[in-house]
């Protein structure tokens, strides 16, 4: 959370063992989520599908939660702003949202955009994630995408 401009340290304490057992039941659960969630014929084609089959469709966003930042032809930018459990269970457990990110949510994303279009990459922003930002920054692109989001800013 961010308190006049800074981050409370509590939500950057290394995880103990029954955080690192809830984390597992998150992604197992995200994941059984996405396995269901993909039993219908979903199919990406092109960037612009992206917005809606991945942030609308699957991950059940409202549009005011998504601002596009960048999208071409080979990449769309967001930042998200949406009611996030992930970020409510690292916030609830004192955990850092970067850690827990990394181990529930992107795991799954980039198996399901995966399965949605073989080419597409998953990259999340480190540096733009809540609590430390006022949303979460992340890059979908496809494979031959020359730039990468480290290089973007």
């Amino acid at each position: 959370m961010v308190v006049r401009g800074k981050v409370r340290e509590s939500y950057s304490r290394k995880p103990k063992l029954l955080d690192k057992v809830i984390i597992s039941i998150a992604k197992c659960l995200f994941f059984a989520y996405a396995l269901v969630w993909l039993l219908g014929a979903r199919k990406v084609i092109s960037i612009d599908d992206v917005v809606n089959t991945f942030y609308i469709d699957f991950l059940r966003l409202r549009r005011e939660y998504v601002e596009v930042v960048r999208v071409s032809e080979c990449e769309v930018v967001t930042r998200c702003r949406n009611p996030c459990p992930i970020l409510s269970l690292a916030l609830k457990r004192g955990l850092d949202t970067r850690y827990v990110c990394r181990e529930v949510s992107e795991p799954v994303c980039r198996y399901v955009l995966r399965k949605l279009n073989p080419d597409l990459v998953f990259e999340r922003n480190y540096e733009w994630i809540r609590p430390y930002s006022e949303s979460c920054e992340e890059r979908i692109a496809l494979k031959h995408c020359p730039q990468r989001l480290s290089e973007s800013e």
